[in-house]
């Protein structure tokens, strides 16, 4: 064979067992994926190992992050028609083919992600080795890119664990860990790294029958169980996402109601459905959505900082879910409050997460040996990083930073969590203004992705870059903002909530508008958002949004707040709550205009996105488009507000605008940078 061409991201070794070991290590590229190229040098491989016979085939990573993490997604972006897309799966099924065609035993050497087209290839394996921590994840994820799994994963994994438990991580995405994967039978050996090539060794000189499942989970498959477990599968799935928005998941359950027991023509039916699937609008959007991720999560990757001890100044709901975050990530932690009983509650709160995240009780207490309540402050003097998340007032904020500036030690950071009051505001209070940064978590803190870093007139560059590799290390996506009133988020979401309050106060019921929000594709409603967020703080961000942009702030919002209707957290607000859930009264939309209601909801929506564009809260589209996907939810099968203004055009958005305006008053007033947005032709 040509070793330049063979050799480029695959390498064989052959050891005294006659077992043939084939690293994947893809050139040029920190992590394993599998391109066109990828795929045709390991077809080479395998027919060259398969004319040698060894004793058996081991392959494996020699990327330290993971073994792969599915397909090239990049050159998803590059397919122009659904020959050309089966063409690419064609490929891939017709390697898995081959290596699952192989007479000696075959291995699947497994450590940290080995996700969609990894997940393939190592079914198509005879036998699969895990190893056993957190960082390793298995899983086939591709409904969240629109499509679902094409390289024979749903052919192979159905009858391997049974159609529930195969069906369940495809139609969800989910990832398991390696134990998870033992349990459910994906694979077949978990063990520590010292232990996994000999585990593999061992597999391929015992050469154990492959695993079957039991009995149940080969039921799950059959002709006559299929079309009723079809019918659940679809019901669970509508409960999160709609046909009309989310084709995947359903085209999935046809192929397999239809097929699955004929793994020819099943693996046709998924190559011929990703095909049609991967033109779609849905899936082009969400690819999209996943390089914005991307984007994100490239952002402080160069800068080295690491941060030790953090310490957070505020043991309410933000304050307390920071600091627990911060400790599960394994940063060293105090918790500052005025008193122990105030910080009790928020260390109640980190165990609970603890166990739900850590299961074992040792790891559950070693984090919970990082969190150290702190109601003196002794901390201060040590942190790298203090965060505080106290009330948003600016005078409590600066009166803090007054007190504790002298204790912070040469080169730590101050970070500040507000959610909407600029950096200017309270810098005034420092000696080193230039080391105050904002950085806004978002609620459920242990949930939601995103992080604002907030960078003030004199925030050092330094100092942001620096809190972006800490946002990054904490696993979350950092998204810089310029520091003016609401920063990018709240002050996009502001306007779209307060026109639910004003629909609402008009006589639409909360139900109805909630519904014609997650029709439109939000995951929540704006009423019962409102209502999670709590009234008080709407009230309060809509209240310093509203000095600096003359807004006005509905009386409804104002008398629910002073009449103690705060929402969730006091059991009422526009909604009344039962055990945390909303109670929501049945309402027929019948009679009411749901596209109105959209139109009205969205577009105060869109113009402030417009505005936020212009004034360059953000650096670009793209950011700003990310921030309200993973910051708000927004429909990600639309790609981000500002894609989604593109796709239907500025020109007639702006005269919408220009129509509500006249219908509604001036808080519809078009945005001036919708004249940016539109061509010449009248379009963007």
């Amino acid at each position: 064979m040509d070793e330049a061409t063979t050799q480029t991201h695959f390498r064989t070794e052959t050891d005294d067992d006659n077992i043939v070991w084939l690293h994947f290590d893809k050139a040029g590229a920190g992590t394993n994926v599998l391109s066109t190229e990828a795929l045709q040098e390991l077809d080479r491989h395998i027919q060259e190992i398969r004319t040698r016979n060894p004793r058996g085939l081991v392959i494996l990573s020699d990327k330290q992050n993971g073994f792969i993490a599915g397909a090239d997604i990049e050159e998803f972006t590059r397919i122009q028609s659904e020959a050309q897309a089966l063409e690419l799966i064609h490929l891939g099924q017709a390697v898995f083919n081959r290596l699952a065609d192989l007479t000696f035993p075959t291995v699947a050497l497994i450590h940290g992600f080995c996700l969609g087209g990894g997940t393939e290839l190592s079914l198509a394996c005879r036998y699969r080795v895990a190893r056993d921590d957190p960082g390793t994840r298995l899983g086939l994820p591709e409904v969240r890119l629109g499509i679902h799994p094409g390289f024979g994963g749903s052919v192979r994994l159905t009858p391997l664990v049974g159609g529930i438990k195969a069906m369940d991580l495809m139609l969800t995405g989910r990832t398991i860990d390696g134990r998870q994967a033992k349990r459910i039978g994906l694979v077949d050996r978990v063990g520590p790294e010292r232990h996994l090539r000999s585990a593999a060794r061992r597999l391929v000189l015992d050469a154990p029958p492959p695993r079957r499942p039991a009995l149940l989970d080969r039921l799950s498959n059959h002709a006559l169980v299929r079309p009723l477990l079809a019918r659940v599968f679809r019901k669970q799935v509508a409960r999160r996402a709609s046909r009309q928005h989310y084709p995947a998941p359903y085209a999935l359950i046809d192929v397999w109601q239809k097929h699955a027991n004929d793994p020819e023509r099943m693996l046709e039916a998924e190559a011929q459905s990703i095909a049609g699937l991967i033109k779609g609008v849905t899936a082009r959007n969400l690819i999209r959505v996943f390089f914005l991720q991307e984007q994100l999560k490239g952002l402080g990757k160069e800068i080295d900082y690491k941060p030790q001890y953090v310490h957070v100044i505020g043991a309410g709901t933000m304050g307390g879910d920071i600091a627990a975050w911060c400790a599960f990530r394994g940063f060293h932690v105090s918790l500052q409050d005025q008193s122990p009983e105030r910080i009790a509650p928020a260390l109640q709160r980190a165990h609970k997460l603890f166990r739900r995240k850590l299961k074992h009780p040792r790891k559950i207490a070693s984090a919970m040996d990082r969190l150290m309540p702190d109601h003196r402050g002794a901390g201060i003097e040590r942190a790298d990083i203090i965060i505080e998340a106290i009330f948003e007032d600016a005078e409590v904020k600066r009166s803090l930073y007054r007190d504790i500036e002298p204790q912070m030690k040469v080169g730590a950071i101050l970070a500040t969590n507000t959610s909407s009051i600029p950096l200017e505001e309270l810098t005034g209070a420092l000696q080193h203004p230039e080391r105050l940064v904002g950085l806004h978590f978002f609620n459920p803190v242990a949930l939601m992705q995103l992080v604002e870093i907030v960078n003030g007139r004199e925030t050092s560059i330094e100092v942001a870059g620096k809190v972006m590799a800490f946002t990054r290390q904490l696993d979350r996506l950092p998204l810089p903002v310029t520091s003016t009133p609401g920063f990018l988020v709240n002050r996009i979401l502001m306007p779209y909530l307060m026109e639910a309050v004003v629909l609402e106060s008009e006589g639409t019921p909360a139900a109805i508008i909630d519904r014609a929000a997650t029709d439109f594709g939000m995951p929540m409603g704006p009423v019962e958002l409102a209502d999670t967020v709590g009234l008080d703080i709407c009230l309060h961000v809509a209240e310093i949004l509203a000095e600096h942009f003359n807004a006005e702030i509905p009386e409804r919002l104002k008398k629910l707040v002073a009449d103690g209707h705060l929402g969730k957290k006091s059991g009422r607000g526009f909604y009344t709550f039962k055990k945390g859930k909303a109670v929501k009264p049945r309402v027929s939309t019948r009679g009411w205009n749901l596209e109105d209601i959209t139109n009205r909801l969205m577009m105060r929506m869109l113009n402030e996105a417009v505005s936020c564009v212009r004034e360059q809260v953000v650096a670009n589209e793209e950011l700003l488009d990310a921030g309200l996907v993973f910051g708000t939810g927004f429909a990600p099968f639309r790609g981000g507000p500002m894609h989604h203004i593109h796709a239907i055009g500025a020109a007639p958005l702006r005269k919408e605008l220009e129509t509500l305006e006249h219908l509604r008053g001036k808080r519809f007033t078009p945005d001036p940078g919708w004249e940016s947005l539109i061509t010449p032709e009248g379009d963007t």
